[in-house]
Formats: C-alpha cells, sequence, structure tokens
C-alpha cells in the first residue's frame, strides 16, 4: 500500500492539472503563433508563472486500489501484484495464468 500523503499528492496534482489544462494549451498556441522574440519571451514568462504541478508530466500513474506507482497496467487500472489476484481467483474474464 502507498503513503497515503504521496496518493493524495497526487490527486492534487491531477486536480491542478485539470484547472489550468486549457490556460497552458491557451499559452502554447500563443508561443507557436508570435513571430517576434518578445512576444514569445512575454508568453513563455506567462506560462511560467502557473503552478509546476499543473503540467501533465507531472502525473504518475497509480494503482487505483493500492496506489502503487510501479507495475502499473493501463488497460486494468490495477498494479500487477492485483492483476495476478484477480487472474486467479477469475475476476477477469478471459484472462488466465500461464503454466508450463
Amino acid at each position: 500500500m502507498a503513503r497515503k500523503a504521496l496518493v493524495q499528492r497526487q490527486k492534487k496534482r491531477q486536480l491542478l492539472y485539470e484547472k489550468y489544462s486549457d490556460k497552458r494549451i491557451l499559452l502554447k498556441k500563443n508561443i507557436k503563433e508570435s513571430t517576434f522574440l518578445k512576444q514569445k519571451l512575454y508568453w513563455h514568462l506567462k506560462l511560467q508563472r502557473l503552478p509546476k504541478n499543473s503540467s501533465k508530466v507531472r502525473l504518475h500513474n497509480r494503482c487505483l486500489i493500492t496506489g502503487r506507482p510501479k507495475g502499473f497496467f493501463r488497460f486494468f487500472g490495477l498494479s500487477r501484484h492485483l492483476i495476478r489476484e484477480f487472474a486467479h481467483q477469475g475476476l477477469f474474464p478471459g484472462v488466465t495464468k500461464s503454466s508450463w
């Protein structure tokens, strides 16, 4: 189980990302479209004044149940440990543990 503080920090980042995503897209568009250096620097400064945690690259995939950051499978949204347990219990249709 991941520390609760880390999971809460991730949730805070997710909320900040959702709040500022439209503004970031607009600022990046303005940077791309501007032709003069002064304009680009102005838009870059505006972009840099946004919170760091509002950037998408700061987000990290975590298991929905345990909050584990590593061994994450996007298809299921779970960590490898839980996928193995659930597959053994037969909770995923069509998924079986291979043995040879």
